[in-house]
């Protein structure tokens, strides 16, 4: 058995790159790590796999990863505990780190296909609210998730890790120009909903059946909120009600409730 010994040989440093933005554009790939992360995308997204990396011991301990990586054809390459801990972001990896390519789904796309439910991210700029925002979505049976160029990398090692494999789940699209995203949601007749604190009660409009129409739901920056622009681009704008002293919900919190709020009322 060959095992990578050499944490500072080019290639671990080349997988190591791969937690700054400047490397993951230049190359078009990004990083995964622990063992959930590499099981999504070996069961959803073989393809995008380029480099897997593990310790023997993790291996051992993962024999649905071993038939996975069989199943799909992607070649495993083992590595020492210290060389696994040079390529990855996280203070403890889990034993298991890949390479995959970047495959984000173009905005056209994505309303092409009908959707009926898209969360929208405009200047988010916290990995960890972005990744579960992602997760939400996809939790909630969401058919996209689209995010505009003031939202942070959506390859970022924190936003992937928590996504726990939502990534690989349904299409996400980078980039987007929110005027241009908002349009291409009309187009496809789906109404543009604006998550907002200054917006109307959200009880009233589930009592009038509006959150069983195809929603876009519009989502803005942990600290500011969406800008004045950004808001008179959607239909109107939705607030949740706080029943108790809460000053205020998290982003990625309150997301979670309005999506789950669109699924309910659509699949009633």
């Amino acid at each position: 058995m060959t095992v990578l010994e050499n944490p500072r040989s080019p290639r671990v440093r080349a997988v190591a790159k791969l937690t700054k933005r400047s490397a993951r554009t230049e190359t078009g790939l990004f990083l995964l790590e622990g063992p959930q992360a590499v099981r999504e995308a070996l069961s959803y997204r073989p393809d995008a796999i380029v480099e897997l990396f593990a310790t023997p011991a993790a291996w051992d301990r993962h024999s649905d990863l071993r038939h996975a990586a069989a199943q799909a054809d992607v070649r495993l390459e083992y590595v020492t505990e210290f060389v696994l801990a040079a390529m990855a972001d996280t203070v403890t990896p889990q034993g298991v780190v890949a390479v995959a390519r970047q495959t984000p789904t173009s905005v056209r796309d994505i309303f092409a296909a009908s959707p009926r439910l898209v969360a929208i991210c405009e200047e988010v700029r916290d990995p960890g609210n972005l990744g579960t925002i992602i997760r939400a979505a996809d939790a909630t049976g969401a058919d996209a998730v689209v995010l505009t160029g003031r939202t942070v990398d959506l390859y970022n090692p924190k936003v992937v890790r928590s996504t726990t494999g939502s990534l690989f789940h349904l299409p996400v699209s980078v980039g987007g120009d929110l005027a241009d995203v908002v349009s291409r949601a009309h187009e496809a007749g789906l109404q543009v909903v604006a998550a907002d604190v200054k917006g109307d009660d959200l009880l009233a409009a589930r009592a009038e059946g509006a959150l069983a129409r195809p929603t876009a739901w519009l989502f803005g920056n942990e600290a500011r909120g969406l800008e004045d622009e950004a808001l008179a681009l959607a239909d109107r704008a939705l607030r949740l009600p706080i029943f108790g002293r809460a000053e205020s919900l998290n982003l990625a919190t309150a997301a979670s409730v309005c999506l789950y709020e669109s699924a309910f009322a659509q699949r009633a």
